[in-house]
């Protein structure tokens, strides 16, 4: 059988109650986060600009446009979802899939629900079928996908989004396994646009690519089934000859459900996870010494050797590469105490105190950590203060929220409300909290939308 074959048998054979109970819990989470960061990110001008693009999101459709209050088509709520859902990078994380497991899966389930009815019960289940499927087929790639350039939530994630279309529509074997094959030529993403706009693009476009997959597949539209383990397909043209092990994608598949272990992992800071170790230590110095500013003399930062490359950025020019800089978190962390959304918008970047204290600041590889096998999100922050004292923090190897170090249920609200509160009244928040929290009790997933597009405000452009 191909791998696209054998992709298709797993995505279609499972049912909700064959999920275990953690699997749905951990779902939920995933989705209830998703849905939080997408509305947060809805306002954010790269949404802005995508949704009002001549010839994108300018027609009346099924779908609802998140923080829009109005529908437009499934394929350009996707794109513009997908991209909102991304914008923050305040979305969850997993390393194996190496990058964020949930935005490939979450609008294109509500925009294929609002198309056709489906169940809370089914919209789960996709959402665990679509995770092993783009976790699983991570643990065939990586490292080598991730360090070669690839954005891998795109590479991967739009085989995700594949896997939760094809449940939802109810495709058969054969038409998923076109899908697949066909999503193949539609990956994309380079890490080059890291810090950039492009970013949460990769994201929309991976999903429209993804969701459009499966709907011109369903239509009898064809695709090489061998599409992967081709001499010119996805494992070679992507990684290469001995840098791939597509064996691995089927290995203990379901067992444990990769949403359950390791899940996905949420985030407690709105920035880049790859930051999140150094913080964790910058805010326990912060809290254990409070040290004056002006008495520091220097910061080391001391990391896994794969969270540098795209986080070692000492002179920010926005917003968005802030979130990609390790210097400016640590800096927000030692000066406020905390690391919040609001320290990435305007010109909070270019804080006159941050910058001091970033000057001081330099990022270098742990000797601890410098494994290839390793792959950690732990730091070690050491501050050496005038004269001559050091004070150090190492984080703890579980830095993100995820199964194994869950987010405690009053910051899981916290976070939620601070991301909608963008666009819904602290009133509307609870109930739409407590709804996606019990979603496999509702007979339409669309009441959610329904929800939504009947309280949201309009965004900027919206009209």
């Amino acid at each position: 059988m191909t791998v696209a074959r054998q992709l298709a048998e797993r995505i279609l054979t499972p049912t909700f109650k064959d999920l275990p109970a953690e699997a749905v819990t951990w779902a939920k989470i995933g989705i209830l986060d998703t849905v939080g960061v997408t509305i947060a990110g809805a306002s954010e001008p790269c949404t802005a600009i995508t949704a009002a693009t001549p010839g994108i999101a300018d027609t009346d459709g099924p779908a609802l446009l998140f923080g829009f209050s109005r529908r437009t088509s499934v394929l350009d709520a996707v794109l513009v979802n997908g991209i909102a859902s991304h914008a923050l990078d305040y979305d969850d994380v997993n390393n194996q899939i190496g990058g964020h497991p949930s935005v490939p899966l979450v609008p294109a389930m509500f925009a294929l629900a609002d198309m056709e009815d489906t169940s809370g019960e089914d919209a789960i289940a996709a959402y665990v079928l679509g995770f092993e499927t783009e976790t699983q087929i991570g643990l065939g790639v990586h490292y080598h996908h991730y360090a070669k350039g690839w954005h891998p939530t795109a590479t991967l994630g739009i085989f995700g989004t594949v896997a939760v279309g094809a449940r939802l529509l109810k495709l058969n074997e054969d038409q998923t396994t076109q899908a697949l094959a066909l999503a193949v030529s539609l990956a994309s993403g380079v890490k080059a646009n890291f810090g950039t706009m492009t970013k949460p693009l990769h994201i929309g476009h991976s999903l429209r690519n993804g969701v459009m997959a499966v709907l011109m597949a369903r239509d009898g539209f064809t695709a090489n089934e061998a599409a992967f383990e081709h001499a010119q397909g996805f494992f070679e043209v992507f990684n290469g000859a001995g840098a791939y092990d597509a064996s691995k994608i089927f290995d203990d598949w379901g067992t444990p459900w990769n949403v359950t272990h390791p899940g996905p992992s949420l985030k407690a800071y709105p920035c880049c996870g790859s930051t999140h170790g150094a913080i964790d230590c910058a805010l326990a110095l912060h809290h254990d010494y409070a040290p004056n500013l002006a008495d520091i003399a220097k910061i080391d930062i001391l990391t896994d050797p794969k969270r540098l490359p795209h986080t070692d950025n000492p002179h920010p020019i926005s917003g968005l590469g802030a979130k990609f800089s390790i210097q400016y978190v640590v800096a927000r962390a030692l000066i406020d105490g905390a690391v919040r959304l609001g320290d990435f918008e305007g010109a909070a970047y270019d804080d006159r105190d941050a910058r001091d204290l970033m000057a001081k600041i330099s990022a270098c590889v742990h000797p601890e950590m410098d494994d290839p096998d390793m792959d950690t999100y732990a730091a070690e922050v050491k501050i050496i203060l005038n004269d001559g004292r050091e004070l150090s923090h190492r984080s703890g190897d579980d830095v993100l929220r995820g199964p194994n170090r869950p987010m405690e249920k009053v910051a899981l609200f916290a976070k939620f409300a601070d991301c909608t509160q963008r666009q819904l009244s602290a009133e509307a928040t609870r109930p739409l909290y407590e709804m996606l929290l019990q979603l496999e009790t509702l007979p339409r997933l669309c009441s959610v939308t329904d929800f939504l597009a009947a309280i949201e405000p309009s965004c900027t452009k919206a009209a």
